[in-house]
């Protein structure tokens, strides 16, 4: 049998399991090259060595490349590749294993990618407002009268500059030319 390139290994696993996009995949495989290059910078002694990495180090990375390639819509994309909690990364993973894509050690379980953290908080999380995130709403205020008085002191001002901008932005008058 000759050597499959990864896009055709994906083939063959999305005709015995399409719980995942074929996108999962490639992602997947990105994650787990940005989670080795990462380890790689904090530790430099690691080069040359064993590029093995754990499921809850991948769990991390993966996380991690996430956010920096989606930003807030990193858990909406996920979730449209199927992806929904940290086992479907560990799914995947196993899937790549029994392909030989990936390798693992005898160590290595399915159960390693159990709910290492939970996906809402660790992809929602990091961009809501410091006050939301700290466990109450971004807009709550001593008493409920400052947000009101807030708003009324906008609409005051806004009205009361309207005028003003509109008085400054009149085009002046030019004297027609003289023949």
């Amino acid at each position: 049998m000759s050597q499959l390139d990864f896009p055709e290994i994906i083939e063959l696993i999305y005709k015995e399991d399409t719980r995942y996009a074929k996108k999962a995949y490639d992602f997947v495989r990105l994650g787990l090259d940005y989670t080795i290059k990462e380890r790689r910078k904090r530790d430099a002694k690691r080069t040359g060595k064993s590029t093995h990495v754990s499921g809850p180090e991948l769990l991390h990375g993966m996380r991690v490349y996430a956010l920096d390639q989606f930003g807030p819509m990193a858990k909406t994309v996920l979730g449209e590749w199927g992806i929904h909690r940290c086992r479907d990364f560990g799914a995947i993973v196993y899937n790549l294993i029994e392909y030989n894509v990936f390798s693992k050690t005898a160590e290595d379980r399915l159960e390693d990618f159990e709910e290492v953290y939970e996906f809402d908080e660790a992809f929602t999380t990091p961009f809501l407002p410091k006050a939301a995130s700290a466990g109450r709403p971004a807009d709550a205020t001593a008493n409920g009268s400052d947000k009101k008085a807030a708003t009324e002191a906008e609409a005051t001002k806004d009205s009361s500059t309207a005028p003003k901008a509109a008085a400054t932005k009149r085009p002046r008058k030019q004297a027609a030319p003289k023949s």
